[in-house]
């Protein structure tokens, strides 16, 4: 009977042995199941993160990538009549005798991108002999452009320098002078020099200037004919300097809210074509 009480014991012993590892089995399976379902988590994030450039910073775009330079737009958008960018009154002033008044415009393609117009006429004073005067404005206007990286300004900027070099490269002109051209748009230079021909000694001044995106030359001669002296360059610059600021003036006028521009007039504009020869 007392050799009974051990045996009763191993029994129990061996029947609770598989509860017990059976225990253990459940408690080390839950632990691999947190454990993996942490690696999915940190799997799901980094996937996310790739695909969404991170969180409520990703658009989709690279991050290590900078943002392309945007070109500043022009800031003039047309021009003026090159016709009514000089004053009747300084016209009459400049050139007695103006015929047609309203001058003479030349044609061009595009006359919001280029357009240019000229004066022409003479005082004949009898005995002492006639005045003979010229005047011409040239504008052109540069948009901006994508393709260039380039902005209007930019673009107008290059070109200043390339019309001062040709309105110093007149040929058969004599003491040629540059000067800075002050009080005149952003930039501006005079050119002056003095030119022979049809038995006539001629004055010649031409002011190049820039204001923002757009380039304006004038150019304004004279001579004393039949007798009569000729004007000084210094007498023909003081009158171009005078012009050349009204013609600069009227580019920020006609691009004023409301400003109507007016046609150019000349016909069907011809771009690539350069104004009439001054003096001619």
């Amino acid at each position: 009977m007392h050799r009974s009480a051990p045996r009763l014991s191993r029994i129990l012993a061996c029947a609770a042995l598989p509860l017990m590892l059976a225990v253990a089995g459940c408690s080390s399976d839950s632990g691999g199941g947190d454990e993996d379902k942490k690696k999915e988590k940190a799997g799901s994030s980094a996937s996310a993160s790739a695909e969404g450039g991170g969180g409520s910073e990703g658009s989709g775009a690279d991050p290590g990538k900078p943002a392309e330079d945007t070109v500043a737009p022009a800031t003039y958008a047309k021009l003026p009549s090159a016709c009514s960018a000089i004053g009747s009154s300084s016209v009459g002033d400049l050139v007695p005798g103006a015929s047609p008044k309203g001058g003479t415009a030349g044609k061009s393609s595009d006359a919001q991108a280029r357009a240019n117009c000229h004066w022409k006429g003479s005082d004949d004073n009898g005995l002492k002999g006639t005045q003979y005067r010229w005047l011409d404005v040239s504008l052109l206007r540069y948009d901006s452009e994508e393709a260039l990286k380039a902005s209007g300004e930019q673009r107008a900027r290059e070109n200043y320098g390339k019309e001062v070099t040709k309105a110093k490269a007149v040929e058969g002109a004599k003491n040629v002078k540059t000067a800075a051209a002050t009080g005149i748009g952003d930039e501006a230079t005079s050119v002056t020099y003095t030119l022979r021909k049809v038995d006539a000694d001629f004055a010649y001044t031409t002011i190049v200037s820039r204001i923002d995106n757009v380039v304006v030359t004038l150019t304004y001669n004279g001579a004393g004919m039949a007798g009569a002296d000729s004007p000084s360059v210094e007498e023909v610059t003081k009158d171009a300097v005078k012009a050349a600021k009204e013609a600069v003036a009227s580019v920020g006028k006609a691009n004023e809210k409301g400003a109507a521009t007016k046609p150019s007039g000349g016909g069907s504009p011809d771009a690539s074509k350069k104004p009439a020869t001054a003096g001619s």
